[in-house]
């Protein structure tokens, strides 16, 4: 990632405590940056479009748990641009108080998805779940706790940053589980000359007949590949969809800026949220 906005960014911002998954991301993602944790993905936005800090990244999709809630509304009124994407492989560590024995431990801590994606060494140590608000927040509450038996199911980075010890590691059910999180910025960076290109947009359909199979038509006319298409109302209207999508390529280049055009005649509304060079991790997908 070499545009502008990320490598002149000082300041990252991040949702949840030190320690955190997406604490992790920033710092594969954006190294030598100062990252800041935030309450809420807002609380990160806000912290952007303030002037708090240069960058935020924000999760917006797991591969065992799909798009992550709410960030699909936020990020169309966000008023901030992507300029980058980090995929995050998501490792779970058990974690406790240093010199605790897993034949010890009564209860685990974490939040609810990190819980369910860890269910087969719950289920095997014969836990008490308890769900907590962030997964390192229940890394920090287990220090404070000073309770042999009590786990918590966090990262590497917040067993470093809260003295605990991993007392078993990568207990994920699942050893695919990835998390994508996207780099946003008040200024755009265009991604000229950055190689393979994403570019992230929302559009409403024209109320006519057929209209989203017309509005789609040009990117499969032009070979233009689609990689996501989602939909989800506005206001709690059953009456009022909205479609966010991911394709590849640059809207300056000539198949994508036929097939974009072809999209806004059939539209009444489309905003390009973000063009960004895409990870190389994309290649190794499956």
């Amino acid at each position: 990632m070499s545009g502008t906005a990320i490598r002149d960014a000082k300041k990252v911002a991040f949702q949840g405590e030190p320690g955190a998954y997406a604490n992790l991301a920033a710092f594969e993602a954006l190294p030598g940056k100062q990252y800041i944790p935030c309450p809420t993905f807002d609380h990160a936005v806000d912290a952007v479009r303030r002037g708090e800090t240069d960058l935020c990244i924000i999760p917006v999709e797991n591969s065992l748990m799909g798009r992550i809630a709410d960030i699909h509304h936020l990020l169309p009124d966000a008023g901030l641009h992507i300029v980058g994407e980090h995929f995050l492989p998501i490792h779970h560590q058990l974690l406790g108080l240093k010199g605790a024995k897993l034949e010890g431990l009564k209860s685990v801590y974490s939040q609810g998805p990190a819980l369910a994606q860890c269910l087969k060494i719950i289920r095997e140590l014969k836990l008490k779940a308890e769900n907590w608000h962030d997964t390192a927040g229940s890394a920090k509450h287990i220090a404070e706790m000073h309770d042999p038996s009590a786990a918590a199911i966090a990262s590497r980075l917040a067993a470093e940053l809260y003295g605990l010890d991993v007392l078993r590691a990568d207990v994920e059910d699942e050893s695919h589980n990835m998390t994508r999180f996207l780099i946003m910025s008040r200024e755009p960076d265009d991604a000229v000359n950055q190689g393979k290109v994403i570019t992230t947009f929302v559009f409403r359909v024209r109320n006519v007949p057929a209209a989203l199979y017309k509005a789609l038509g040009g990117f499969a006319t032009n070979g233009v590949n689609m990689t996501k298409l989602e939909s989800y109302q506005l206001g709690g209207s059953f009456n009022a969809t909205q479609f966010y999508s991911d394709i590849e390529g640059h809207p300056e280049d000539p198949a994508v800026k036929r097939a974009l055009e072809e999209l806004a005649f059939f539209t009444s509304k489309l905003d390009v949220l973000g063009i960004y060079p895409a990870s190389p991790l994309r290649d190794e997908l499956p």
